[in-house]
């Protein structure tokens, strides 16, 4: 099990951090840019090209079953859902097969509203709530990996 995290614009990495260092669990900060080396012995980080999706590209090629990724990027959050990983937003919201159609659909929706003038792109701030909720997401989905990889399969 390992927690990737698309870092470039990561608001809860520190957070992220927080919890992967309680549960000992690896950590892979994947950016486009250096980011402040971490002397925590868990911690990998991994800087790409800065070629347009190069970071989503290897986190969904590297994330599957039983990892977790931690990001913004919708596109990317389908790659991993399909994949098999547990993705969560900075905000904590989960990205599941049940639900990341209709993200995938609204992300469309808004980018043709910006497109079109009807919607001048402002996002809400993030807030201290937002990172409550993230941490409460964040240690529930490692506790599930967890469990899932302690559970013998069914035959």
């Amino acid at each position: 099990m390992t927690l990737y995290i698309d870092a470039d614009a990561c608001p809860v990495k520190e957070e992220a951090l927080r919890v992967a260092r309680r549960h000992r669990l690896p950590v892979v900060l994947v950016s486009n840019r250096g980011l402040r080396p971490s002397p925590d012995p868990l911690v990998r980080q991994v800087v790409v090209s800065d070629a347009f999706d190069a970071a989503d590209n290897w986190i969904a090629e590297h994330a599957g079953p039983g990892d977790i990724v931690v990001t913004a990027d919708v596109p990317l959050a389908a790659r991993c859902v399909k994949a098999g990983a547990q993705v969560l937003g900075p905000t904590g919201r989960p990205f599941t097969p049940t639900n990341i159609g209709m993200a995938s659909a609204m992300r469309d929706l808004k980018a043709h509203l910006r497109e079109t003038g009807e919607d001048r792109g402002f996002n809400k701030s993030f807030t201290k709530d937002d990172r409550a909720r993230f941490l409460q997401a964040l240690e529930l989905a490692v506790r599930a990996a967890q469990k899932s990889a302690q559970t013998p399969p069914s035959t």
